[in-house]
């Protein structure tokens, strides 16, 4: 990769970047070229130069949200062996992200669901995939302990899914609303109830 090339690709990547913190602090809906070009130096047209409209801007990062969301999540957890150390580390996992870097910079996939839910569009569509695609990764791997024998067999996937996510959407709302600073341990303590009631 030239010079020339590997700056162009980190000042995208610095937009973005900074789109995704206003997007965090502020919804989907406040991302703007020119608020953008504002937090990083650039000018307006400099920003669209490299990224294109608004519309592709907001879209870039709920993908880039969705990248890191899984490399600091799922991806390491892939090294545990399937069944119940893959899935408590995917859970224990979300749980520390959403304390560490949630509560500071939010959650783009809880706020931008309730930014969006009642619009229709591209971006809606987008951010709908990737949610979906992360529970199925999660489903996967509720039904592979299942099927290793640490679950009971009788588990409803969908159902397990589920209470795990409203887990950890309540604990969004205590440590970025109420500022709980023990959201995250009383999270935790849930989970392991939670996993319980459903192991063989």
């Amino acid at each position: 990769m030239d010079a020339k090339t590997q700056k162009a690709e980190l000042t995208r990547a610095a937009i973005v970047g900074a789109a995704l913190d206003l997007a965090g602090r502020e919804g989907l809906e406040s991302i703007s070229l020119q608020a953008v070009a504002d937090r990083i130096g650039l000018s307006k047209s400099g920003v669209f130069s490299r990224v294109g409209s608004r519309e592709t801007l907001q879209k870039a990062v709920v993908e880039e949200f969705g990248r890191r969301f899984i490399d600091d999540v799922f991806a390491p957890a892939m090294q545990q062996p399937k069944g119940l150390p893959r899935l408590d580390t995917i859970v224990q996992r979300w749980i520390v992200r959403t304390r560490d870097v949630e509560t500071r910079t939010g959650c783009i996939f809880s706020a931008g669901a309730f930014e969006l839910d009642d619009r229709e569009g591209p971006l809606r569509d987008l951010l709908h995939s990737e949610v979906l695609r992360w529970r199925s990764a999660l489903r996967r791997s509720v039904v592979q302990a299942i099927e290793v024998g640490h679950l009971q067999p009788d588990t409803d996937p969908e159902q397990l899914v589920g209470e795990i996510y409203a887990l950890t959407l309540g604990l969004v709302h205590d440590t970025r609303f109420l500022r709980d600073h023990r959201a995250a341990e009383r999270a935790q303590a849930s989970w392991q109830r939670l996993l319980a009631s459903y192991r063989a």
